[in-house]
C-alpha cells in the first residue's frame, strides 16, 4: 500500500520534525528567483561579477550582491579578489554548489518538459478567474 504524503514527508525529514521542518531554511535560499540562476551561471566555471550581471540583466546590482553574499554564506560559492586596479572579483561553485546543481538538474529538466502545460494551466485559471 502507498504511504501517505505525511508518511513520505516524515521519512524524508525524520520523525517528529514536520513542525520545525529542518530543511526549510536551506531550501529557502536556493529556491529564490536569482539564486538558482546564478548557480546555473557558475556551472560552466568561475565568472566575474560583471559576467554574472550580464547573465541576469534584470537583476539589480544590489540584489546581485545580496544573492552572491547569501550563496557564499551558505557555502555554495566562493569569492576570489584579484589585486588588480580596479580589483577583479571572481565567483565559483564549491563542492556543495556542484552537488546541489546535480540534484537541481532534475527539477530544471522537469520544468522544461512541463513548461507548456504549466502555462496552459495558468491561462485556464486566469480565464476562469476573470469570469467571476
Amino acid at each position: 500500500m502507498d504511504k501517505s504524503v505525511g508518511e513520505r514527508t516524515e521519512a524524508l525529514l525524520g520523525a517528529g520534525e514536520l513542525e520545525s521542518c529542518p530543511v526549510r531554511d536551506v531550501l529557502a535560499r536556493v529556491s529564490g528567483k536569482w539564486s538558482t540562476l546564478l548557480l546555473l551561471a557558475l556551472s560552466d566555471g568561475p565568472r566575474r561579477f560583471s559576467e554574472l550581471k550580464r547573465f541576469a540583466p534584470d537583476i539589480s546590482q544590489r540584489m546581485l550582491t545580496k544573492s552572491l553574499t547569501d550563496l557564499r554564506r551558505d557555502g555554495y560559492i566562493t569569492r576570489k579578489v584579484y589585486p588588480t586596479q580596479p580589483p577583479q572579483v571572481e565567483y565559483a561553485l564549491t563542492e556543495e554548489g556542484t552537488s546541489f546543481l546535480a540534484a537541481w538538474q532534475g527539477v530544471v529538466v522537469w520544468a522544461r518538459e512541463n513548461r507548456d502545460r504549466v502555462h496552459a494551466a495558468r491561462r485556464r485559471f486566469d480565464a476562469e478567474a476573470s469570469g467571476d
